[in-house]
């Protein structure tokens, strides 16, 4: 059974840092690339950040210079560093699987982002 378990979601004051972690299990990891994406209320999800099995990092416009996309093939983990939060990044943070290329296979559940003072 596939499982992409988010936690690290929590509330923040703008100009803060969290660190989200995805462990995942059920799925050869390190042929994955794993994404990063979020879901503000009211609006459509959006890609924040992907990394492919060969760890090259893409990022959204929006967050490039503050977040940073990381893997642990050894641990299953693939981590998403967020500094210097504005409340607009306040949204539902959701873990992604891509086995091939063509989009998310898997996704986990999410995790609630909040940037307010």
């Amino acid at each position: 059974q596939v499982q992409l378990v988010e936690s690290g979601g929590g509330l923040v004051q703008p100009g803060g840092s969290l660190r989200l972690s995805c462990a995942a299990s059920g799925i050869f990891f390190r042929f994955y690339a794993m994404g990063w994406y979020r879901r503000a209320q009211g609006k459509q999800r959006e890609l924040v950040a992907t990394i492919t099995s060969g760890a090259l990092t893409n990022y959204a416009d929006f967050v490039k210079g503050r977040f940073t996309v990381s893997r642990d093939n050894a641990k299953n983990t693939v981590d998403l560093q967020m500094d210097n939060l504005k409340p607009e990044d306040t949204a539902v943070y959701y873990c992604s699987g891509d086995r091939f290329g063509g989009g998310p296979d898997y996704w986990g559940r999410g995790t609630q982002v909040t940037v307010s003072s």
